[in-house]
């Protein structure tokens, strides 16, 4: 009897050491998860107190991250939002990845997310998806190149020889773009037609006045098609080679749409002494100054980039024919910068339902590098940054997509002078 009253002791008392040691991992656990919450929250006021930027938060870095992948997770409960002929987001490299750069913020895919995590400056300029675009599945950002190690100022912003070739680092999709002999200049054929119920605001009087600014931060970043190179980071101070050539494309197309339209071409690396590539953006905002100093009318006011990803990733096809792709950039060092995001969005919206493919989505950039963080953006709500195709798209691309690009532009634009009218007509009654 004592034999098993004492068996029954202990194991009563083994099963309530396991209990507590259950209890306790639990209560670490609470503790853990309720600081964790805690820890976030006031994270969450302080972004909040400091900072309007949504670049650091998790809201930034969710939108980043592919809807393909929430769908499949939500699929997992529900069977029905998956669909069988699409492969599934959800792999032990992608859910690796995932929580990796949840836990760490350094992407394993981008082994210099880990390096500017302890060289100051060095990842404030990471940007954010702010509205997906269709022609971008992957989320991937804009990818830009700054001057390579023992180049010139001017030199590594392409002040050297245009035609001069670069190395093209491995790892870079070198897909060959399609024969660039097509058409770069003059009209374009074989653009899809308006759909029905759509108004072509052609011909459309601009009154006299130009209300559209077009301009350049970066002058000479070129397309290899228009210079006849291979360069992983084609420059030139060839203007038919360079984004004046595209900023030329947007501006007869917006002329035709009755806009007018002010085109910028300051070469900076020749125009400004002891000129600094780093400073691109104080160059250009003296431009933009000057250009609104002189005209009450430019509102609308449009830095036109181009991306430096290779022609795999910054082109689609509508109708068998080749568009460049396009992103809009937003600076979050601007204070008001949701007016400018909003501006964006119209335009891009627009893309989206028209031309689905087009856009590779709004994005939003904090300071840093060689940028000041808002891209002139302050001077109007109405200021935005359009990187237009990459270093490989062919002459055709760039202007197919500068010409549907304008008639997007044109269509906010005629929408906004419709409303301007409109609360002009609402006050004067009023007084």
């Amino acid at each position: 009897m004592n034999k098993i009253l004492a068996w029954n002791i202990g194991k009563w008392k083994k099963r309530c050491l396991h209990v507590l040691a259950m209890g306790r991992t639990l209560l670490l656990l609470m503790i853990i998860s309720a600081l964790f919450f805690v820890v976030l929250g006031l994270g969450g006021m302080a972004e909040k107190r400091l900072n309007n930027s949504p670049v650091s938060s998790m809201k930034g870095f969710a939108s980043a991250v592919s809807s393909r992948f929430f769908v499949d997770m939500l699929g997992m409960e529900m069977p029905h939002l998956t669909q069988k002929e699409q492969t599934s987001a959800i792999s032990g490299e992608n859910l690796t990845s995932f929580v990796f750069q949840l836990l760490t913020n350094v992407n394993p895919q981008d082994p210099k997310s880990l390096i500017a995590r302890e060289m100051p400056g060095m990842g404030s300029n990471q940007p954010v998806l702010l509205r997906p675009g269709s022609g971008n599945e992957k989320a991937e950002a804009p990818e830009d190149y700054q001057p390579g190690p023992g180049l010139t100022d001017t030199a590594s912003a392409g002040g050297g020889k245009p035609g001069s070739e670069l190395h093209v680092p491995p790892g870079q999709d070198n897909t060959d773009p399609p024969d660039s002999s097509e058409p770069g200049d003059g009209e374009v054929k074989g653009d899809p037609p308006a759909k029905d119920g759509e108004k072509d605001n052609s011909g459309s009087p601009t009154t006299g006045k130009k209300s559209v600014l077009i301009y350049h931060s970066h002058p000479r970043e070129g397309y290899n098609p228009l210079l006849g190179t291979k360069s992983d980071n084609p420059s030139s101070g060839k203007s038919t080679g360079n984004v004046f050539q595209v900023g030329t494309y947007l501006s007869d197309s917006l002329e035709k749409l009755g806009i007018g339209v002010e085109h910028a071409k300051d070469d900076y690396p020749t125009k400004v002494k002891d000129y600094n590539w780093n400073y691109s953006y104080k160059y250009s905002r003296q431009t933009v100054k000057a250009a609104l100093a002189q005209n009450d009318d430019l509102t609308y006011l449009i830095d036109i980039h181009r991306d430096s990803q290779r022609h795999g990733k910054t082109t689609t096809t509508i109708n068998d024919l080749g568009y460049a792709k396009v992103y809009f950039i937003i600076g979050h060092e601007n204070p008001n910068w949701r007016q400018n995001e909003a501006f964006a969005a119209k335009i891009h919206k627009k893309l989206e339902a028209k031309y689905p493919g087009v856009s590779r989505g709004v994005w939003g950039k904090d300071g840093g590098g060689a940028n000041n963080g808002e891209y002139n953006q302050t001077l109007s709500p109405n200021s935005i940054l359009i990187e237009i195709g990459g270093i490989d798209n062919t002459g055709a691309e760039l202007q197919r997509t500068s010409k549907i690009l304008a008639d997007m532009i044109a269509q906010v634009y005629w929408e906004d002078q419709k409303v301007d009218k409109a609360s002009a007509e609402t006050s004067s009654q009023g007084g």
